[in-house]
Order: structure tokens, then C-alpha cells, then sequence
């Protein structure tokens, strides 16, 4: 009598418990895998359609083609909108970042009642938007202002915070500083990652705090620095809501002023022009050739410093 091949036995039996499991993962990925068909690619696929169309919600989209795209490269506004963005993007990344990381390194050292400090400074950056917004136009008030009062009582000029053109995108600056806890946290966690023995060896050749910090803290953490930075810009790329209601609560709710981008249209950032075209003039197409747009500079920005991280990025023994 002829014994079975427990071999083929066995590899049918495992080939069938990896399909078995397969099927199992699939069927909970599932209900992920139909929300970003549904509401991520989809959106993205009809959106570049939308780009190539006038459509303006109450009428079926009519193919224009590039029209668009030639319309935006003639709009002022847009420009406008694109030199505000990268006023955002090139100031407020990097005074936010050394901001989170210069609160890292203090909150890293040891002193009493540290835990208390660190509630404190990263409290900030869970309030909602739309209430540490409103908070800060009470600020920002030229004339009740805690902040004008301050520069008042040591008697320094008091600027027109959001109603002056010259320091509109700065006092957004000095907001986004107040709310930076989220990004000291991460500092914070990558600060204490790196070997105390790296300075106990650097102490012991006679290297100042300064040389350590800049020959072990930043090359150690520059991975965490690269991430950041990445996040930054493409969050400041999209910068909306700050904005919005900062127009609308100093314009006293004002539409004709929203619209405008406030005065002189100096908050008039990429993501805002791109909602009022959208939602306030139904210009659909516009809006989604908008999008693409943007979607186009942030990747080649994007790109730019992946290029980059080889030069000031070390990972693990580099």
C-alpha cells in the first residue's frame, strides 16, 4: 500500500493557511480600501477632469481644456496668493522650527518642576484653531491688545497689527511660534534619544555646550529636523484657516473684505484664493486647476529637499 506524500501534504496545507489568512487581512483592509477609493482617489481622478472643464455646480462641466491653467497664469491674484504662501513657507518654517527646538532643549534639561513647564508650553498647541484664532485677534487688537500694551508700556511703537499690510503675515508668524508644542514634543523625544556617551566623550576632549550641540544634538536629531521640515512646508503650503478668520474677525465679519484677502490683500494665501474661487464665485474648474497647481509646486519643493538630505541628514552610525 502506497504511504501519502506528507511534503506536498504539508506545503498544500500552509499554501491554503496563507490564503486563508490573505482573505482574512483583505477583508479588514477593506473598509479602508473603499473610503480611499471613495473619498481620496476618487476626489483626485474627477478633480483633474474638474481642472479641464467650466463647472460651477448648478450646470453640467463643458470641456475647456487648458484654459484654466492659461486663466490662473493671468490672474494677479493668483501671484498674489502664490508670493503670500511662500512668504509663510520661508519665514514661518524655520522661525517655528528653532523655536520648538530651542523649548526642547530647555524642557530637556534637568531642573525642578519640569513636568509642570512641559504641560505649559505644549498646552498652546491643543487648543482648536478657531479658538486660539480668536484668542489672538484680542491679542492683536491695536488698541486693547495684551500685546500692544506690553510694547506701550516699555515704550515702544504699537504696529496696526492686522490691518497694516507690513505686519499682517508677521503677527501670523508670531502666532504660529505660540502653537508650536506638537513639534517640541517630537524635538523633545528625539533629544532624548541621543547617547549621553557622545558627551561624556566630547566633554572629556574639552567641548563647550556650544560644540555639542552643534557637532552631536543637531547631526544626531537631523533625521527628526529633515521630517520636520518636510511637514512644515507642506503645511504652510496650505495655510487657510488662521487666515480666514483672522480677515473675517478684523474686518468685523466683513465678506467683501474675506474675499479680498484683507487689506491690500496681504493675507490672501494659495489655499484661501483657491476656497473663495471654489465656494464663493463657483468657479469649479478654476479651483481644481488651482489644486493641481499647488500639488505640482509642493512635490518639485518637496523633491528639492529630498535631494538635499545627504548633505546635512545622518541616520543611525553615518
Amino acid at each position: 500500500m502506497q504511504k501519502p506524500n506528507t511534503g506536498i501534504t504539508q506545503k498544500k496545507y500552509h499554501s491554503n493557511l496563507e490564503k486563508s489568512r490573505a482573505k482574512t487581512g483583505f477583508l479588514f483592509a477593506l473598509p479602508w480600501i473603499i473610503g480611499f477609493l471613495i473619498f481620496s482617489l476618487y476626489p483626485i481622478c474627477i478633480s483633474m477632469y474638474y481642472s479641464m472643464t467650466d463647472f460651477n455646480i448648478f450646470q453640467s462641466p463643458k470641456w475647456v481644456g487648458l484654459a484654466n491653467y492659461s486663466a490662473l497664469f493671468a490672474d494677479e491674484k493668483f501671484y498674489k496668493s502664490l508670493i503670500n504662501t511662500f512668504y509663510m513657507v520661508v519665514f514661518a518654517t524655520p522661525v517655528t522650527l528653532i523655536a520648538a527646538l530651542l523649548l526642547a532643549v530647555l524642557l530637556n534639561q534637568k531642573i525642578k518642576g519640569l513636568p509642570v513647564f512641559r504641560t505649559i508650553f505644549y498646552l498652546p498647541s491643543i487648543v482648536p484653531t478657531v479658538a486660539s484664532s480668536l484668542l489672538w485677534l484680542w491679542l492683536l487688537n491695536p488698541q486693547s491688545g495684551l500685546i500692544n500694551v506690553g510694547l506701550k508700556a516699555i515704550g515702544l511703537p504699537q504696529p496696526n497689527w492686522l490691518m497694516d499690510p507690513l505686519y499682517t503675515k508677521p503677527a501670523l508668524v508670531i502666532m504660529g511660534v505660540w502653537g508650536v508644542g506638537s513639534s517640541m514634543i517630537i524635538f523633545l523625544a528625539s533629544l532624548q534619544d541621543v547617547p549621553r556617551s557622545h558627551y561624556e566623550a566630547a566633554q572629556i576632549d574639552g567641548a563647550n555646550a556650544i560644540h555639542q550641540f552643534f557637532s552631536i544634538t543637531l547631526p544626531a536629531i537631523s533625521p527628526v529636523i529633515f521630517f520636520q521640515l518636510i511637514m512644515s512646508i507642506i503645511n504652510y503650503f496650505q495655510y487657510f484657516t488662521q487666515a480666514y478668520l483672522m480677515i473675517s474677525g478684523s474686518s468685523g465679519g466683513s465678506g467683501l473684505n474675506a474675499e479680498s484677502g484683507g487689506v491690500e490683500n496681504s493675507l490672501l494665501f494659495y489655499s484661501l484664493y483657491l476656497f473663495h474661487n471654489a465656494f464663493g464665485y463657483f468657479k469649479m474648474g478654476k479651483a481644481s486647476a488651482m489644486a493641481w497647481v499647488l500639488f505640482v509646486i509642493v512635490m518639485i519643493v518637496t523633491a528639492i529637499i529630498f535631494k538635499t538630505q545627504d548633505r546635512w541628514v545622518t541616520y543611525g552610525d553615518d
